[in-house]
């Protein structure tokens, strides 16, 4: 379909292998298996959720949300439900409004599910765009807790100004034009403006948290950076000044999942043991929009917690779900 090469695939991304919906699939259908095998760890029932969120621009509908159709299929029968629109920052955004709920008192527990369907939305001739996106999705179960650590600080930024470096133009309700969707519902992204955008965004954002917590990279056990594409990650890492072997990368096999990205990088960490109790995690992401964001967590065995005024939450579980191709 392109003009390329695995080796210069690998050269350029650091991907090898990537995850693609069956027919018949589609973001909820993703979302609810993760979301399923995620309460499931966490020992609770579904109608103990009291919110429920899905970080995703690729929902199945425009109505209803993707939490909406979540809701419904695992039973969480007295949960509030809503979609978090932040691009490939949707999970950093879904940890903070997460925490927020839960230190307020509005809930809590809370099911945070980041799911993706790129692949319905990809120009399969656009060798900028369709070498790099697989679909995939991850959950965790955020619950308030006592004595334990937990997430210790969130930073959120955007910038609409730049939105047209990575954009879909249709589909909403400015063109609606079902005649031409080849060129209006397609991924379209400017690389190189994406590349300078996104590893100084990353990294500030990085930095605003270790600030507000007093902490320097050196402090940091593990960074866990949205899998965009591997000179992205290597280049926010060399500008933390962070040690390689502190930096996850599972980009290789699975590509760019968007939202899950960093929920099925969590996961592989700490099914190889590299994430243990008090291990401080770093997690950060830029996406569409433009939004970026971080997230810094103390890592509490099993769980993610989150700490603020004597009141904490953590996340209990989470999985990535996706088919090889």
């Amino acid at each position: 379909m392109i003009d390329t090469t695995d080796s210069w695939i690998m050269e350029r991304t650091g991907i090898r292998e990537r995850h693609i919906v069956d027919d018949g699939e589609a973001t909820s259908s993703m979302a609810v298996k993760a979301a399923r095998i995620a309460i499931e760890r966490a020992g609770i029932a579904a109608d103990e959720i009291d919110a429920v969120m899905v970080a995703t621009t690729t929902a199945d509908h425009l109505v209803p949300t993707a939490a909406c159709l979540v809701q419904e299929q695992i039973g969480a029968r007295h949960a509030a439900v809503f979609d978090i629109g932040a691009a490939c920052a949707g999970f950093v955004y879904g940890l903070a409004v997460a925490r927020g709920l839960v230190v307020s008192g509005a809930s809590r527990r809370v099911l945070l599910v980041a799911a993706e369907t790129i692949s319905r939305f990809i120009d399969w001739t656009d060798r900028s765009t369709c070498i790099l996106f697989g679909d995939g999705a991850g959950a965790v179960v955020i619950e308030a807790t006592e004595g334990r650590p937990g997430i210790r600080s969130t930073v959120l930024r955007g910038d609409g100004s730049k939105r047209h470096a990575l954009w879909v133009e249709g589909g909403g309700s400015l063109l609606v034009r079902l005649d031409d969707p080849k060129q209006m519902y397609r991924l379209r992204m400017d690389g190189q403006e994406v590349f300078k955008l996104a590893v100084p965004s990353m990294a500030r954002a990085c930095e605003e948290v270790l600030a507000a917590e007093g902490l320097r990279i050196s402090d940091v056990t593990l960074l866990i950076p949205h899998q965009a594409n591997l000179r992205i990650i290597e280049a926010v890492g060399r500008r933390l000044g962070i040690d390689r072997a502190r930096v996850f990368v599972n980009i290789e096999r699975y590509g760019n999942t968007s939202a899950a990205s960093i929920p099925i990088a969590l996961n592989e960490a700490v099914e190889q043991g590299r994430v243990r109790p008090g291990d401080r995690i770093l997690m950060c992401a830029f996406g569409g929009g433009m939004t970026w964001g971080a997230a810094l967590v103390e890592w509490a065995g099993a769980p993610i917690a989150v700490r603020r005024k004597g009141v904490f939450a953590r996340a209990r579980s989470l999985l990535p779900l996706s088919r090889r191709v």
